[in-house]
């Protein structure tokens, strides 16, 4: 069963934690695992610790992967405020 055959309900209870497995993937998070990355957590800052870097290069690859265009305003900021502010943006904005 591929992504296209699994329940849109299943795809979006799964999504944050597709959002975490693509966080470490892409920004090669050593020591740091997918449970590591709380939900509700900041990812900048005081929270994960990414940067301006990050964000871009983790804006590139939501837009591949989820098909969601990432403005650059204060939306794409918002919406990496927390896994799950990234998962509700990619919910309200998925094509």
């Amino acid at each position: 069963m591929n992504s296209l055959d699994t329940p849109p309900k299943a795809q979006a209870d799964d999504l944050p934690a597709r959002i975490k497995e693509m966080i470490v993937r892409v920004l090669l998070l050593e020591g740091v695992s997918a449970e590591d990355i709380p939900t509700d957590g900041p990812l900048f800052g005081a929270g994960l610790g990414l940067d301006s870097v990050d964000a871009l290069e983790l804006a590139i690859h939501v837009e591949e992967e989820f098909g969601v265009k990432m403005p650059d305003d204060a939306r794409t900021r918002t919406a990496f405020a927390s896994v799950g502010a990234l998962a509700t943006f990619i919910t309200e904005h998925a094509a």
